[in-house]
């Protein structure tokens, strides 16, 4: 069995390039400025009879699909390995980034469900406020 290392650095380096990966997935298949591409995917997802093409189209659909791909790229562009320095080091830092990368998201989400009840709350008591005063 081959000795590893893992360093401060490395732990630092997944936990920073899984920031972009979130960053990306999360925002190209649940955001606005995205909505007509994810639209079109749904559509085309839910109306193919061909199992690679729904396949294909809901990746742009589910954001951990999706974040798997990124990492993908991401380790192509930044050649991160974690603990080891061939193959096996490109193997566990992909699905380390894509496991950092979806507890992000995750984080991400809930944080915006609860920012979103708070808003609905205070929009129910300035309305109560409103109609007691009238």
């Amino acid at each position: 069995m081959q000795d590893f290392i893992i360093t401060g650095k490395a732990v630092a380096a997944l936990f920073i390039i899984a920031i972009p990966v979130a960053c990306i997935a999360w925002t190209i298949t649940h955001e606005e400025a995205f909505a007509e591409l994810k639209n079109y995917c749904v559509k085309c997802k839910n109306e193919s009879k061909n199992i690679l093409k729904r396949k294909f189209f809901y990746l742009f659909t589910c954001e951990y699909c999706f974040s798997h791909y990124v990492t993908a790229l991401l380790l192509i562009i930044t050649k991160f390995q974690l603990l080891y320095t061939d193959w096996k080091g490109y193997f566990i830092s992909f699905f380390s980034i894509v496991w950092v990368a979806n507890i992000y998201m995750s984080i991400y989400a809930r944080i915006r469900v609860t920012l979103k009840k708070e808003k609905l709350e205070a929009d129910i008591i300035e309305k109560e406020k409103k109609n007691n005063h009238s």
